[in-house]
């Protein structure tokens, strides 16, 4: 029960996973596989195909752009859920800094459950949407438009 909740926990960090149910999350934690990753391992490489959603568990991650680090990241922190939408390149690398665990959802696991609980989906696209909205600040921040 513990790990359950750890799990439970960790989700609801997601943004899109935030305006779910705590049943509904459930659901999702029960997709979730969990890995255990050593120091130097690349969970995912920019530029290819992304299929899995993760988030860190235990140690930490750098975030590469173009070899340039974007972010370090922590527990609670994640990464890839785009991927679970579209299947796009990857837009950065990241490598584990030390040995740790994620949580890994595949797109094929999370469209199985957006099939059998219908009203999940509108949950997981509100929860994306504000995702996408937090970024765009970010971006007009950090770029402001031209006046």
């Amino acid at each position: 029960m513990p790990r359950t909740k750890e799990r439970l926990a960790q989700l609801r960090t997601v943004p899109m996973f935030q305006v779910c149910t705590n049943k509904e999350l459930a659901l999702v934690a029960r997709l979730a596989e969990e890995l255990t990753v050593r120091a130097g391992d690349v969970v995912v490489t920019e530029g290819e195909p992304g299929r899995e959603f993760y988030v860190l568990i235990r140690g930490q991650a750098e975030v590469t752009q173009q070899g340039s680090t974007v972010a370090v990241l922590g527990p609670g922190d994640y990464f890839g859920e785009l991927a679970l939408l579209d299947p796009q390149p990857r837009s950065a690398t990241t490598t584990m800094l030390s040995d740790g665990e994620l949580l890994e959802v595949t797109q094929r696991e999370f469209w199985q459950l957006v099939t059998d609980v219908p009203a999940l989906a509108r949950k997981l696209l509100h929860g994306l949407a504000r995702r996408l909205h937090a970024e765009e600040l970010v971006c007009r921040a950090v770029n402001p438009p031209d006046k």
